[in-house]
């Protein structure tokens, strides 16, 4: 029996993150007889040529993908509009399809989808992917006052989502033990609803090439990096992430090592970073900062030798499971990272992968050292890939455990245990 699944998704379709986390993940979904369809918000105008050719490629993968306009200002007024367009959406496909799971991505979204529930003449079930703790997230990174009335009105309707849900992902072990602490044994909380922890994974058939070495020479000859030693950022700066740390260390390096070369993969303005690198003593030749296209990252993780990643720690980041952590191990770098964000305090100490610091200056050019004389351990590239391979691989863990969760909230027997 197919059935029905409608995934709401609060971003774009050309984001890097849909690219990379969600559109993999609905491809392993739609591998178990699962219809897949997909509604994003499009902050950019698609036209109609580039809309049927993307409709037919996912089309091919099992994915039926629709999608309406983002509105960003102002920003309450416009997010309450999304949140009713995407409702009478889902609504409408819901009767017309006769879907029977609503996977929401977020709050956002699972506002959208407990409101289609509630709506609905018809069963329903509600898969809230939770991905992190959104309302102290936002405080955090100091979008909203953490005794603000948006901020009580969201926590507020994020009790009503969990209270109408069927089944939930987290994305760490910590995210779980604080919001379903009676599930580590069987999987399902209090009330009998299944819980998965599925951290963001990595899709290596299609991203991450075998040939490391053959691939590192080739990119550092052709990025003109011989003779560097080149620290990696991969990812958005600023928020939560700790862009003056990072400048911070990278300045430290530079003193020790002064033939460092600060790489940054990152769709975030370089005005957050590039003055700082300036501060830092770094001219124009000793660093790159801008995005590339998904197909050439790895080329550019493998012509580094350190990653870093420097995220804001706090009870928001409990739930955090940063997408650039896999793609470090995958491409075999030794990783550097300040310590209290989700599971990776455990993943380094553990796989022995990389090091732990406390945001202390004074403690960084240590820290990188360290990360060196693991970077020339023997095997110790082949020890990140098979970390990478058995916590993050797409398949055997992501899309496995996607796989399981929905058999469980559609009544289906698990053929993967």
């Amino acid at each position: 029996m197919i059935h029905k699944t409608l995934y709401l998704c609060y971003f774009g379709l050309r984001q890097p993150l849909v690219q990379t986390q969600v559109l993999p993940y609905l491809r392993e979904i739609a591998k178990d007889d699962v219809k897949v369809y997909l509604l994003t918000f499009e902050p950019e105008k698609w036209t109609p040529a580039e809309v049927d050719e993307t409709r037919r490629k996912l089309a091919g993968e099992g994915i039926t993908w629709d999608f309406l306009a983002y509105h960003k200002t102002p920003s309450v007024p416009a997010t309450l509009y999304d949140i009713f367009c995407g409702t009478m959406f889902a609504l409408r496909l819901a009767r017309r399809e006769k879907i029977d799971l609503i996977h929401a991505r977020v709050h956002v979204p699972a506002i959208m989808g407990l409101l289609a529930k509630k709506l609905s003449r018809q069963k329903l079930k509600l898969l809230f992917d939770i991905r992190g703790f959104t309302p102290e997230e936002y405080t955090d990174a100091g979008v909203w006052k953490p005794n603000g009335s948006i901020y009580y009105v969201f926590k507020w309707v994020e009790k009503k989502i969990f209270r109408g849900s069927d089944g939930f992902v987290v994305l760490t072990e910590k995210a779980r033990e604080v919001l379903f602490p009676e599930s580590a044994g069987e999987g399902f909380d209090k009330l009998g609803r299944p819980v998965e922890v599925i951290p963001c994974c990595v899709d290596f058939e299609k991203r991450f090439g075998s040939d490391r070495e053959t691939i590192r020479e080739r990119a550092r000859a052709e990025l003109n990096l011989d003779g560097r030693l080149v620290i990696l950022h991969l990812g958005a700066l600023g928020g939560l992430y700790l862009t003056g740390a990072i400048a911070d260390f990278l300045e430290a390096a530079r003193r020790r090592r002064p033939e460092t070369f600060a790489m940054f993969l990152t769709q975030t303005d370089p005005d957050l970073i590039v003055p700082l690198l300036h501060e830092k003593g770094f001219t124009g030749d000793d660093f790159f900062v801008g995005r590339v296209a998904p197909e050439d990252v790895y080329r550019y993780l493998s012509a580094s030798d350190v990653s870093l990643s420097f995220v804001k720690a706090g009870y928001a980041t409990i739930s955090r499971s940063p997408t650039k952590i896999p793609e470090y191990l995958a491409a075999g770098l030794p990783i550097v990272s300040n310590r209290g964000v989700g599971d990776v305090d455990e993943l380094i100490s553990t796989e022995k992968v990389g090091v732990l610091l406390d945001l202390d200056p004074n403690g960084y050019a240590g820290a990188l050292e360290e990360a060196l004389l693991l970077k020339d351990e023997a095997g110790f590239a082949a020890r990140c890939i098979a970390c990478a391979k058995k916590r993050f691989d797409l398949e055997q863990v992501g899309g496995s455990r996607y796989r399981s969760l929905y058999r469980k909230l559609l009544g289906k027997r698990d053929a993967d245990q």
